[in-house]
């Protein structure tokens, strides 16, 4: 604590999850320090607007509300560094490799960040003697094959090596908690998406790939399987539950979900007659985005988190659909000078009218 005010790291920090807890943290007068992986191109889109409102200057002083660091979950030197500079009361280890489908391609890179990466930030933690509250990023992943609905009681059965790095680090954060009396927890978060969700997850494909289509951009999407069923919440809620989960008296493992799930096939349907098309008109399911082993159904049960932790989900299935296809509608109206660019809040629906008006001058039947 610095003058009075909690420290919170974040791995990941330039992520979806990431933006939206530095959000939350800021707004409840923490010092929000991230770490971000050095890169050629600039990739901090998401949080750019936080660096104008709280370091404008983009200094690293000790009591400046927003600073950045570079480091590297595979790299324990910068991430000791970073721990004796920034003395944290909470982390929050967000940073992945975060792709099912990328992790069978990359399968020992995503082991060394998502397993050994948490390794890292616990070892440090004991052999630094910090006094802080560890949170990690467990994921429904982890559940793989095993039927719904999953709790924190259901086995892990992970078909991906993005499932399988994951199970590991749960594991190390729970034999950390109970070895060395760290205060480490384990948020199991099911799918959850937004506007800031990356470009190769599934919905925002579908989301993306719908405003190109009603610009004539495109004309078809492909997609690999449409029957996966998955339990879809909203990221900006579901960081509220990873501040929870540290501020519980006691380190523990909770699952946050909606207690819905939806398919793949559902969200195409939901997403294209918002704008009133039918989906089956533009959508070509590819073998080539099919994975060696496939979750076939995930649906969490939240009981215990909302039990304990008084949390409870707010945005439905319908809501996050039409907030995530009007953002990208937006988005894709703007950049092609359809519409002028603006910051002003318009009515709910305004975009998707918009989207009907230049799909009927583009001669475009739709429902």
């Amino acid at each position: 604590m610095l003058n009075g005010k909690k420290v919170a790291l974040i791995t990941g920090i330039t992520g979806q999850d990431g933006s939206y807890l530095s959000e939350f943290l800021l707004e409840k007068g923490y010092l929000v320090r991230g770490i971000m992986r050095r890169a050629s191109t600039l990739h901090t889109s998401r949080i750019d607007h936080l660096y104008k409102t709280y370091n404008p200057d983009m200094i690293q002083d000790s009591e400046t509300p927003f600073v950045l660091y570079f480091a590297d979950l595979t790299d324990a030197s910068s991430l000791r560094s970073v721990l004796e500079m920034v003395k944290p009361d909470e982390i929050y280890n967000l940073g992945a490799q975060s792709h099912v489908g990328i992790s069978f391609n990359n399968p020992l890179a995503t082991f060394d960040i998502n397993a050994l990466g948490t390794l890292r930030l616990l070892d440090a933690i004991k052999d630094m003697k910090l006094n802080c509250k560890f949170y990690q990023a467990s994921s429904s992943e982890m559940f793989g094959a095993s039927p719904p609905p999953q709790d924190e009681n259901t086995s892990f059965q992970p078909q991906s090596p993005y499932g399988v790095s994951k199970v590991a680090a749960f594991h190390l954060v729970k034999m950390y908690r109970n070895a060395y009396n760290i205060f480490a927890s384990n948020g199991i978060l099911f799918n959850h998406e937004s506007p800031r969700r990356g470009h190769n997850f599934v919905t925002r494909k579908i989301t993306r790939e719908l405003a190109r289509i009603i610009v004539g951009e495109i004309d078809k999407i492909k997609l690999g399987n449409l029957d996966a069923k998955r339990d879809w919440g909203f990221s900006k809620e579901y960081v509220e539950a990873m501040w929870n989960i540290l501020q519980h008296s006691q380190a523990d493992d909770f699952v946050i979900a909606t207690n819905e799930t939806h398919t793949v096939r559902d969200f195409l349907k939901a997403a294209f007659s918002l704008v009133g098309l039918n989906y089956e008109n533009f959508v070509i399911s590819d073998d080539r985005f099919k994975r060696p082993a496939e979750v076939p159904a995930l649906l969490g049960d939240y009981s215990k988190a909302k039990n304990i932790l008084k949390w409870e989900t707010k945005v439905k299935f319908q809501e996050l659909v039409e907030m995530m296809v009007e953002a990208d509608i937006k988005e894709k109206l703007e950049s092609e000078g359809i519409l002028l660019m603006t910051k002003e809040d318009k009515p709910k629906g305004f975009y998707l009218e918009k989207a009907k008006e230049v799909l009927k001058k583009r001669g475009i039947a739709f429902n």
